[in-house]
């Protein structure tokens, strides 16, 4: 009897790490919306992360987390260091290309609750008097990730961030005072 239960456990285990290795390798959660102001309005509040404090969808999350800001004051080289409590973990972004108006490519690492590293990118695009801001992240499923990826869907996870987070950047741009 003891030696079919260690089969079955086996079987079970190994049909387990098939259905992980066959998950996908990559993930890429994207979201778009209109934000007003011009290109240059939007594309300031973003590439300054001084400013991330006032639209980003994790800031409220923990009010006491701990910010640190180091290398350019904004643009390429731009470094956001945080920690924070278990909704927020730890990490740090750093602002890998900056081109005004028209992207930002950031390099996300998180540290805790695990490590992992993901490509943040933020793409703008006049429409009017309005500029479409797309905020992707994507990155590379690791065993690990691909076994979350049997529990959790990033894009159901991540994209209502996004969402709120566009939506609270608009309300930011929307008070600024118009050139």
């Amino acid at each position: 009897m003891l030696k079919k239960i260690l089969i079955a456990l086996a079987l079970i285990i190994v049909v387990f790490l098939i259905i992980v290795s066959l998950q996908p390798a990559t993930y890429s959660v994207m979201r778009s919306a209109k934000v007003a102001g011009t290109p240059a309005t939007v594309f300031a509040q973003v590439n300054d992360f001084h400013k991330w404090e006032a639209w980003s969808p994790w800031g409220k999350l923990d009010p006491a987390m701990k910010t640190t800001f180091s290398g350019a004051a904004a643009g390429k080289g731009a470094v956001y260091n945080w920690v924070g409590n278990d909704k927020v973990g730890e990490g740090q972004m750093t602002i890998l290309d900056s081109r005004p108006d028209e992207l930002i490519k950031i390099k996300l690492e998180f540290i805790k609750p695990f490590a992992a590293v993901a490509a943040n990118d933020f793409a703008f695009k006049v429409e009017g008097n309005q500029t479409v801001v797309t905020w992707t992240m994507s990155g590379q499923n690791n065993f690990i990730g691909k076994a979350m990826c049997l529990f959790m869907n990033m894009d159901k996870s991540i994209g209502p961030d996004f969402e709120r987070g566009l939506t609270q950047l608009n309300t930011v741009t929307s008070a600024l005072p118009k050139p």
